[in-house]
């Protein structure tokens, strides 16, 4: 009977164990090793998707250095084969290839994505400014039409656009930055505006009270606030001018100018045929210069972006 009793007490105290009486060591322990296993999951799962995107890439890298036979038969071999392994003669080829000559085309390409990318950051940071802090029914309809202008695709408009810049002859390396200016006011606009309103308006006050009127405010006060969204804007605007092949395929005189896109395009010799080992070894030499640029300034692409979406 008593050996009975103590197991009825026994049963009746494991029941009154609850959470709150294991060892808090042991709920850490635990939560760590299921962070640990969610942590790999993710590194697993990021990781094919970054093999994914780079392949590509590396299939350029590999191809450029093949002759032009082996590029088209064998396309993700290693060129380690006497026969398929071509050497820098893809990098000559290309770059001495028809009667334009690639370090033109390289200056035009330079040209244009620099005074484009300094104009739309100029002009759109002056112009996002006004938006911001003048509150009129004017200023909401120019935003949300620049907010629109990012949906509507280039198809759209991109014959007008052509015959319009030819009328107002815009077909050069120096005018067509105007062109660009219409096209990256958009996402400019809208991640100035955005970083502008986070900036407390009392410092602006401050400055008028100081005796600065707006054009001394903008440059001199708001100007060099910008500095993370002009670093971002400006990262993402050089990515996307640098590599456009329609646009100026569309507006530029491509017999005179040419840019890096284009002179790619137009490596074909007779009846047609392309020599796929030189285009790949130019398309590697036009990717080099972005990526590097961009894995040195990504860092400032996140803080722009994340300061953009701060509201005041």
């Amino acid at each position: 009977m008593a050996k009975k009793t103590n197991d009825m007490e026994f049963s009746e105290a494991k029941k009154v164990i609850t959470v709150h009486d294991i060892d808090p060591n042991i709920l850490k322990d635990a939560q760590k090793k299921s962070k640990k296993k969610k942590g790999l999951a993710l590194t697993i799962i990021l990781s094919i998707i970054s093999v994914v995107y780079v392949f590509p890439v590396a299939a350029v890298l590999v191809n450029s250095f093949k002759n032009n036979t082996y590029v088209k038969t064998d396309t993700f071999a290693l060129p380690f084969n006497d026969g398929m392994w071509a050497g820098f003669s893809n990098f000559e080829k290309g770059m001495t290839f028809g009667n334009y000559p690639f370090i033109n085309s390289v200056i035009n390409s330079l040209i244009i994505t620099l005074i484009s990318t300094a104009l739309i950051v100029f002009c759109t940071s002056m112009a996002a400014w006004y938006i911001a802090r003048v509150n009129s029914i004017f200023c909401k309809i120019i935003y949300y039409l620049c907010v629109f202008s990012m949906v509507v695709p280039f198809q759209m408009v991109m014959y007008t656009l052509s015959k319009t810049a030819d009328t107002l002859k815009l077909n050069t390396p120096w005018t067509i930055p105007i062109v660009y200016l219409g096209f990256g006011a958009g996402l400019a606009i809208f991640m100035f505006v955005g970083f502008v309103k986070s900036i407390p308006i009392e410092i602006e006050e401050a400055a008028a009270i100081d005796g600065c009127g707006p054009v001394r405010t903008f440059f001199q006060v708001v100007f060099p606030m910008l500095r993370p969204t002009m670093i971002s804007v400006g990262i993402l605007e050089i990515m996307w001018i640098w590599n456009d092949y329609l646009l100026p395929y569309l507006v530029l005189d491509i017999n005179e100018y040419r840019t890096i896109p284009i002179h790619i395009q137009y490596l074909k010799g007779s009846y047609g045929t392309v020599d796929l080992g030189a285009s790949m070894a130019l398309i590697l030499l036009s990717i080099i210069p972005v990526i590097v640029f961009y894995l040195i300034c990504q860092k400032y692409i996140i803080k722009g972006v994340a300061a953009g979406a701060v509201k005041g």
